[in-house]
């Protein structure tokens, strides 16, 4: 047990805090069981140690484990919550949860045995955790989901510039001020070129060239691992939707033909849609639906993105231009907006606003008649009217 102290120790001291993660100051810390939910390298780790090294004057009243460390091979989480309760601990913070055979059982235990204890839990198989959320524990946790980088936050990490948050009806209303001031400032459009091939992920600071590797690596295990052990999918659907992902990335934006899918991953309908629900759940990828259409696994989505533009530049350094500008904008309009497939458009948004999107000599021809409707354009700085720069949707969180 005392190298778990140890490495707790190494760790806090080891963690910068210069820079903060948007989701922080919106957990309710006060909570007595919180679920940190996330893609694997979006920064939860981070975030958690950077609270106990702001918050604890006596950093020993925490303590921060990674349920993958070898001390759980023959010692329980109730054994080190005894421990660390009866030395004056008051908060627990556990990392890769889903690691732990049964965490759940044992967290409701610790819930109800030590009213004043209070639990942190992370990991970074969102399929594995979103399996074990039962009802007895959905009544007792408080969750989060942590999205990866959003523009804002890149320039702010990459000290060029540390700017406000821009509501989605800021942007609508008030571009031109905005992006007038903005780009006064910052020369954006080199920033937002690497921005979606490498920086939705903190990582890629620490693995520069190696970050496509890295993540190519992350996509292989949800893939090859996380989703067969969740979804009882078979290993050879499995590598076809490896090749359907290869395809996704260089293709414009998909609208899913669903026989099309079956046949190159030679599978059944239920099965294919199973496998994209799946896919979707690790965020990998996100599926839209046409505006009347439920969120119901067997129901046919109407196109399907990546998650995040990192995700295509890993898979395909040919990646479809059109499809990036509607991965990126679906990837920061999700974090807090519902979106929907329109009859027209690319993007429906809280059912209010439709949005075409393309490159800066897109016109208004297909949504020219339809209220609260814009063009959302690449390769420019400042628009004006109803056209507004993509970029700009990055400032929203």
């Amino acid at each position: 047990m005392d190298n778990l102290y140890r490495t707790y120790g190494r760790l806090l001291a080891a963690t910068d805090m210069g820079f903060m993660r948007y989701l922080y100051p919106t957990i309710n810390w006060d909570n007595r069981l919180i679920v940190i939910k996330g893609a694997k390298g979006v920064g939860k780790t981070t975030m958690i140690l950077q609270h106990i090294k702001r918050t604890f004057p006596n950093p020993e009243a925490a303590l921060y484990v990674s349920l993958d460390n070898i001390w759980f091979a023959n010692h329980t989480i109730t054994e080190l919550v005894e421990y660390h309760y009866t030395h004056g601990g008051t908060h627990l913070f556990m990392d890769e949860v889903h690691k732990y055979k049964n965490w759940q059982q044992e967290v409701k235990n610790i819930y109800d045995s030590y009213p004043d204890f209070h639990v942190v839990l992370t990991g970074s198989s969102m399929l594995k955790i979103n399996e074990h959320l039962t009802a007895d524990l959905s009544r007792r946790y408080r969750g989060y989901t942590m999205e990866g980088l959003s523009f804002r936050e890149y320039l702010q990490l990459e000290g060029v510039a540390n700017l406000d948050v821009v509501s989605l009806e800021d942007i609508l209303q008030n571009h031109f001020s905005i992006a007038s001031q903005i780009t006064f400032k910052v020369k954006v459009l080199q920033h937002f070129e690497r921005y979606l091939r490498t920086g939705f992920y903190p990582f890629y600071r620490e693995e520069g060239d190696g970050f496509s590797d890295r993540l190519q690596q992350t996509i292989e295990n949800i893939v090859g691992d996380e989703i067969p052990s969740v979804g009882n999918i078979e290993y050879d659907s499995v590598y076809k939707a490896k090749q359907f992902l290869g395809i996704l990335a260089e293709t414009t934006p998909y609208t899913l033909n669903i026989s099309s899918m079956c046949n190159v991953m030679q599978t059944s309908r239920n099965n294919a849609l199973k496998l994209i629900d799946l896919m979707d759940r690790a965020a990998l990828i996100r599926r839209l639906y046409a505006e009347s259409s439920g969120m119901k696994m067997l129901v046919k989505p109407e196109k399907i993105l990546f998650a995040n533009t990192n995700l295509m530049f890993a898979l395909s350094p040919k990646a479809d231009a059109g499809t990036v500008r509607e991965t990126f904008l679906a990837s920061q309009l999700a974090a807090f907006h519902r979106i929907a497939m329109p009859q027209q458009g690319d993007l429906q948004v809280d059912d209010k606003w439709l949005f075409e999107v393309g490159g800066k000599k897109k016109k208004f021809s297909q949504i020219k008649d339809v209220e609260g409707s814009f063009v959302v354009s690449d390769n420019i700085e400042i628009g004006y009217g109803n056209k507004i720069p993509i970029w700009l949707f990055g400032m929203m969180y």
